[in-house]
């Protein structure tokens, strides 16, 4: 079943949520270094937007977008602390067109909260978006973990962004860093709460076809 909207908003409202750690994820920083990432870039599903400001910060032209508007009222805020420009919207992941066209979408742990039918109107709707040769960036939690929170198959993301106009040019582990935020989890994982903990992930690079 996919999370709502409401579900993250209410996340957001009733504190910090196990994905807001207060910093860029290290595999998201590793990928730019590699060069995959081209502006302008969308980056969807935002959240408190710490991968907005970090590519904002290194010169990208990038927008911030989430469903949920008490995440853009945190991504808006932490900008500003940082003394970052850097632009957000509220805006629905499935309804992307109205948000112009982008060399790349980062997609940092937003896929994986989609059902599998789901997934495959997201990466259809997305075609709207990205310009011909650019990218999807997904970052997503892995089923190899343990259940910290909602999981993909290495396989996910192939089956979703299928036919002609997409080309899946990498699929890869990586690691996911969250936050320990219940007795529970601290338990399972061997972590305090409030401790972070990198768990296992794949990240994948989508083409959209010329």
């Amino acid at each position: 079943m996919t999370a709502t909207p409401d579900t993250f908003e209410d996340a957001y409202r009733r504190g910090e949520p196990p994905w807001v750690i207060g910093q860029p994820q290290p595999a998201v920083v590793a990928i730019e270094q590699e060069g995959v990432i081209a502006g302008p870039v969308l980056d969807l599903g935002c959240g408190a937007g710490e991968h907005t400001i970090l590519l904002a910060r290194l010169g990208y032209e990038v927008l911030g977008a989430d469903a949920a508007p008490s995440a853009i009222e945190r991504a808006r805020e932490r900008a500003r602390v940082a003394g970052v420009h850097a632009e957000f919207t509220v805006a629905d992941a499935m309804e992307p067109v109205a948000l112009g066209r982008f060399a790349t979408v980062l997609d940092s742990a937003l896929f994986h909260v989609f059902d599998p039918d789901d997934r495959v109107r997201y990466a259809h709707a997305l075609t709207g978006v990205v310009e011909p040769g650019g990218a999807v960036v997904v970052l997503a939690l892995s089923t190899r973990g343990p259940g910290f929170g909602p999981q993909i198959d290495d396989d996910s993301v192939p089956r979703a962004f299928t036919g002609p106009d997409w080309e899946v040019a990498d699929v890869r582990p990586t690691t996911y860093r969250g936050r320990v935020t219940h007795p529970d989890q601290a338990s399972a994982l061997g972590h305090d709460v409030g401790e972070l903990v990198d768990l296992p992930a794949t990240i994948a690079v989508v083409r959209r076809s010329l």
